[in-house]
């Protein structure tokens, strides 16, 4: 069977982001737990600020095209973005809006987990609540499970794994869980029964 293809995405672009080392850590778990994985950031899907009369003069930037078709050749997508004053980062929803404008959506029927960092004592937690909502809108089948690293300045050993084992076996966990709905629904699709 062929390995799983999963996008990483850090929603940070900052030098030295606990979201940016959070997605690397999660792209090396699951090379680990034997997918593969794609690691990428906010900055390789340059977007203008969404504009319906930039739209209707130039189209849908570069940017978008491009994250539209890295979700159709990959089998799923963790999102790893941080909390903006209890809310998504103004950038990350910028290119969801971009996304939309593309017909069909390329986000319906995608398999996605939304993870966070915050030197916070949530994790980011109230951030991805708000980020479930225009990707589920758009059709994505996002895992129930999220991944909160709380205190994130202190939560990293100098190689970029968690220094809580605890917390890393958790982190296995819930990726694990959600590389078995991607496999359930990429390999094992059930086809509709003629009537």
């Amino acid at each position: 069977m062929p390995r799983l293809r999963i996008l990483v995405i850090a929603g940070s672009v900052r030098t030295g982001s606990h979201n940016a080392a959070l997605a690397a850590l999660a792209a090396r778990r699951i090379e680990a737990a034997g997918g593969e994985a794609r690691l990428t950031s906010l900055a390789d899907f340059p977007v203008p600020l969404y504009d319906g009369d930039l739209q209707a003069e130039h189209g849908v930037p570069d940017g978008a095209h491009h994250l539209a078709a890295l979700l159709a050749e990959y089998d799923g997508v963790v999102i790893v973005s941080p909390e903006y004053n209890y809310s998504m980062p103004g950038n990350l929803k910028n290119l969801i809006d971009w996304l939309s404008r593309i017909k069909p959506w390329p986000t319906v029927g995608v398999n996605g987990m939304l993870m966070s960092a915050s030197p916070g004592a949530v994790g980011g937690h109230r951030g991805l609540i708000a980020l479930r909502v225009p990707l589920e809108g758009l059709g994505a089948r996002l895992h129930p499970d999220m991944f909160c690293l709380a205190n994130a300045d202190q939560a990293f050993t100098a190689d970029g794994d968690l220094a809580d084992e605890a917390l890393g076996s958790r982190l296995d966990g819930m990726l694990g869980g959600f590389l078995d709905v991607v496999e359930a629904t990429t390999h094992y699709r059930r086809e509709p029964v003629a009537a």
